[in-house]
């Protein structure tokens, strides 16, 4: 007699498969929370310094139902996508363009790592003094960061393509055009991918010293207007909000890496 063979394991469905994924950054941030709530209860720091996670989710709540939340997050978005979108594709471009032609990236690289040690914060009292405190000073502040940041990755990503790769496609009679979108740009795809989430993270940090140099409206400028009257929960809600919209927005480039740059490991 044949035995009978136990039923297959039932593989977990999709709800399934995507709470595994995220358990171990749920666990992360349980503990988080509730290393949090101890130092805030234990007493060694003053309770108007350190509110606890409720006090800080009731201040965020208060945000929303007033309508600031919305007002701050909508300006700090608009002036943060407009510089990721200008900086990133000034910085974009370069990067392809120094990365393939050795003797540009000889005459740009070294201005652009003269450029890079300078952090935005050290340009604003300058962006403030040529372009007044409107939005452009705003957007060209956070622009300058993303182009930096993004020239680097892309630059060092097209400049490892093999040149063995470009030059059979050209041996074999591809022209230009054919050479970029067939060969360098797929292969440098991964690259351009970690230089845009890496820009999108620079564009948030370059906000925040844009709007100190001068805003009536944004998460920082909330931030900063909170720190003068010691509104610590409303301090931890701004501060939360910028991680939360960090982690959102780095997960969206991500999924839309995986959908089109699917050959590379992000």
């Amino acid at each position: 007699m044949h035995a009978i063979p136990s039923p297959p394991g039932r593989t977990p469905g999709r709800p399934g498969r995507i709470l595994g994924r995220l358990a171990p950054a749920l666990g992360a941030a349980a503990a988080v929370l509730a290393l949090w709530y101890l130092v805030a209860r234990s007493g060694g720091v003053a309770p108007g310094l350190l509110p606890t996670p409720a006090e800080t989710a009731a201040a965020l709540a208060d945000s929303a139902r007033s309508g600031v939340l919305a007002e701050d997050l909508g300006a700090s978005l608009a002036r943060a996508g407009q510089g990721f979108a200008l900086g990133a594709l000034i910085g974009s471009a370069l990067g392809f363009t120094t990365g393939y032609l050795p003797k540009v990236s000889a005459a740009v690289t070294p201005v652009v790592s003269f450029l890079r040690p300078i952090p935005a914060i050290a340009l604003v009292p300058l962006a403030t003094a040529w372009f007044g405190i409107g939005e452009s000073a705003k957007r060209l502040l956070i622009a300058y960061a993303v182009l930096l940041a993004v020239w680097l990755y892309v630059h060092d990503g097209v400049s490892r393509v093999p040149v063995t790769h470009l030059r059979a496609a050209r041996t074999l009679g591809a022209p230009l055009h054919r050479r970029f979108t067939e060969v360098l740009l797929p292969a440098a795809a991964p690259a351009l991918l970690a230089a845009l989430r890496y820009g999108a993270s620079v564009a948030l940090l370059a906000l925040v010293a844009a709007e100190l140099g001068g805003a009536d409206s944004g998460l920082a400028y909330r931030l900063q207007v909170d720190g003068q009257f010691l509104r610590v929960d409303r301090m931890f809600a701004g501060l939360l909000v910028l991680g939360l919209l960090g982690v959102a927005v780095d997960l969206t480039l991500a999924s839309v890496g995986r959908r089109f740059v699917h050959w590379s490991a992000s």
